[in-house]
């Protein structure tokens, strides 16, 4: 009797310069689990060092680009440095020598909005939705502010943190989530992709505003986030919000 093979959670394609992962874990939503976390994270370093790859595109199957963290890890041993991990990966994104383009026509949530603002361009469909629902779990969206505050809108920054309202793509292009909200996403990035795909390999390589080292320096930031979060903290491996998500039911303060 032979196992069975392992299905992956990130699918690779390629057609003309351009490198496709796709997000394939619909069981849940694509949420950050640690076998998915470390695929994403093997997928970008292969693209990287792939010199036919001018650009990497980050996609998804089903409705939903990412749930964020995998709640039902939250417990275990394997998942106890869950938040340092996705500080990793989301600094690889954003230190990936090729541009990184999301491509989402789903919902996207908690840790998924992490993968927006470490993607150099983000382009969201009309079906997109957004939402840090951290806060109605009792969280608090730590991890995922290292690329996201020094690209969106302060005030709104404050506010969607704090309420864990819905947003859509046009809301996400206003206070800079995303960089187009597209009837077409595809049609809107064309141009972004014929523009990655014709440029030489050194030009492939993102000049971005911000330098990656200098506002993310890993043994400060990433692990002062790491230590604010549940797992990284002293706080109870499952807090309350976290236990009625798991439970299918409303928080004790929300009733």
């Amino acid at each position: 009797m032979t196992d069975a093979p392992v299905t992956p959670l990130v699918t690779r394609s390629h057609e003309r310069g351009i490198t496709t992962l796709t997000l394939d874990s619909p069981h849940n939503r694509n949420a950050l689990s640690a076998r998915l976390v470390a695929a994403l994270h093997q997928a970008l370093a292969d693209a990287a060092a792939d010199d036919g790859t001018r650009a990497v595109v980050l996609t998804h199957t089903g409705t939903t680009f990412c749930a964020g963290a995998d709640l039902s890890e939250a417990t275990t041993g394997a998942a106890k440095d869950g938040p340092l991990e996705l500080a990793r990966l989301l600094r690889a994104i954003v230190a990936l020598p090729r541009p990184v383009v999301a491509r989402v026509t789903g919902h996207v949530r908690a840790g998924g909005l992490g993968l927006l603002g470490a993607c150099d361009i983000a382009v969201a469909g009309p079906a997109a939705t957004f939402a840090f629902t951290e806060a109605r779990l009792g969280l608090a969206p730590a991890v995922i502010s290292l690329p996201l505050l020094p690209r969106i809108d302060a005030r709104a920054a404050g506010r969607y943190y704090l309420t864990g309202e819905k947003f859509g793509p046009a809301e996400a292009a206003r206070i800079g989530l995303v960089t187009l909200a597209a009837d077409d996403v595809d049609a809107g990035l064309a141009p972004v992709l014929d523009g990655c795909a014709r440029a030489p390999p050194r030009g492939s390589r993102p000049r971005r505003g911000w330098s990656p080292r200098r506002c993310w320096p890993p043994s400060t930031a990433t692990r002062t986030r790491w230590r604010r979060s549940p797992r990284g903290s002293s706080a109870p491996p499952r807090p309350a919000g976290m236990t009625a998500f798991l439970e299918r039911r409303a928080p004790v303060w929300a009733r």
